[in-house]
């Protein structure tokens, strides 16, 4: 098994150490990736802040049209994409799984790239002419998750591309192997030095948030390591955007039609085996519907096969790694004590055998806030349910929460759930679905979900300082 290299000013470059990346659903090799050193990530920060100062005199335009290439060259290695990141990620390939990560990284590529910046006139009259012109930052540093490593690279990477800058990615140790081909992809395309990617373990993203060369640090990933890069940036000031975890409160309202709304219930709490940061993750029922819903979204979840990525059957995978294995096995242990089981609830015992992390889809009903299915973000394929009566109640439950990424209301009467949405303190909320992020539409948390927005115009500006001109 030939190891993966690093990707460093446009170049493959090998390590002296390289380590195992197991597939989730065997526990079995799937490729070695390079360890990099110190010395390699100092290498990649130089090239990319060599190649700023060429690639932020190039045209919009060209930096447009580089960008659709890009999306471009995925498209034409989605296939194999898919089965490298199914490999590593465990999700399947087909359903809302791999090659439906690659084909939503090709479509975030091409709106990102339709994006523009043109200078901003103020004034412009007797008394003189102020504009407003978007600069990029410089080098930006991308510490990647392993949830959607190939869509979340490129929700970081190719806007600030697009603005001028360039950009060192680290992807997970997890998940590392699909990022650095996306990224050898795309140097096929860029200038070299635009866009490196180094791998190896959690010593190389404190040494990048540190790092007096790179201007912006973007991370998606849990809410304790974002406090942590919070803190280790400000030395430098650095700009930065955090999407940070969430736990999600979806509030059904009494009129509902509880067999309606069942799979889109489903599938916002359990897409991707619930590894998803805007995953539904508390779900507030009313009394008048509540054991109807229970009932149906059960029903419903009986139907999903889960299996290994490569069983085209497979609509779910496994957890993708141990340790969250082990965190959503203590929350559900702890729920079924105080909670009515519904579905799943017994997770296989580890016995040492390879079996894959698979962790049986569950849904517990009873809990309510104070319980730690409900309080804290489980990230996995465990739901809990609440029961409620009294709207205002409910919203002040669904709130009383440190995150604030996303919620959602599921009601027939648009008014009245748009009224309950606005009360929801939360970035983003869906109205009869729940995390159908779309790439027009700016994305990002409050509280301690994050800081800053990705997508759409706003998301691009977050890569760029102002300078304002009067003459």
């Amino acid at each position: 098994m030939d190891p993966f290299r690093l990707i460093i000013d446009g170049k493959k470059v090998p390590t002296k150490q390289c380590f195992e990346v197991l597939n989730p659903a065997t526990e079995k090799v799937a490729g070695l990736a390079p360890l990099a050193t110190r010395e390699q990530l100092e290498d990649a920060i130089r090239a990319a802040k060599v190649a700023q100062k060429s690639w932020t005199k190039e045209t919009e335009r060209k930096r447009q049209t580089a960008c659709r290439r890009i999306a471009e060259r995925i498209e034409a290695h989605s296939e194999e994409l898919a089965a490298l990141l199914t490999a590593e990620q465990g999700k399947p390939m087909g359903g809302l799984g791999s090659r439906w990560e690659i084909g939503g990284a090709i479509a975030w590529t091409q709106y990102t790239a339709s994006l523009s910046m043109p200078p901003k006139v103020l004034q412009d009259n007797n008394e003189g002419r102020v504009e407003l012109f978007r600069k990029p930052i410089g080098v930006v540093g991308s510490i990647l998750p392993w949830n959607f490593p190939v869509m979340i690279a490129i929700w970081h990477i190719i806007p600030a591309v697009l603005s001028g800058n360039t950009v060192v990615a680290k992807p997970s140790p997890y998940t590392p192997l699909t990022t650095l081909r996306l990224v050898e992809l795309m140097n096929e395309v860029l200038p070299r030095g635009v866009v490196n990617c180094v791998t190896g373990d959690d010593d190389l993203g404190p040494a990048m948030t540190s790092h007096p060369d790179i201007g912006k640090i973007v991370f998606t990933g849990s809410s304790g390591t974002g406090k942590k890069i919070y803190a280790n940036a400000a030395e430098s000031m650095k700009r930065m955007t955090l999407e940070l975890g969430g736990n999600d409160a979806g509030i059904v309202l009494p009129d509902v039609d509880p067999r309606q709304i069942a799979e889109g219930l489903f599938w916002g709490a359990f897409i991707n085996t619930g590894q998803t940061c805007a995953a539904l993750k508390r779900l507030y029922v009313h009394d008048d519907v509540y054991e109807d819903v229970c009932e149906e979204l059960v029903k419903f979840a009986r139907k999903m096969p889960m299996g290994e990525g490569t069983d085209e059957t497979a609509m779910l995978g496994p957890m993708q790694n141990l340790r969250q294995f082990e965190i959503v096995s203590d929350l559900v242990a702890d729920a079924r004590k105080k909670g009515r089981v519904l579905l799943g609830g017994d997770p296989p015992a580890r016995t040492g055998k390879k079996q894959g992390y698979f962790f049986p889809l569950t849904i517990i009903a009873d809990l309510d806030n104070g319980d730690r299915l409900v309080d804290e973000e489980q990230f996995g394929p465990a739901l809990p349910i609440i029961r409620f009566r009294d709207i205002d109640e409910v919203i002040e439950k669904a709130n009383d929460n440190p995150n604030g990424l996303g919620g959602s209301v599921w009601s027939r009467n648009i008014t009245t759930a748009r009224q309950v949405a606005s009360r929801m303190e939360c970035g983003s909320v869906w109205i009869n679905k729940h995390g159908m992020i779309q790439p027009n539409a700016p994305f990002g948390g409050v509280k301690q979900s994050g800081v800053g927005v990705e997508f759409g115009q706003e998301g691009l500006e977050e890569y760029t300082n102002i300078q304002v001109v009067f003459s």
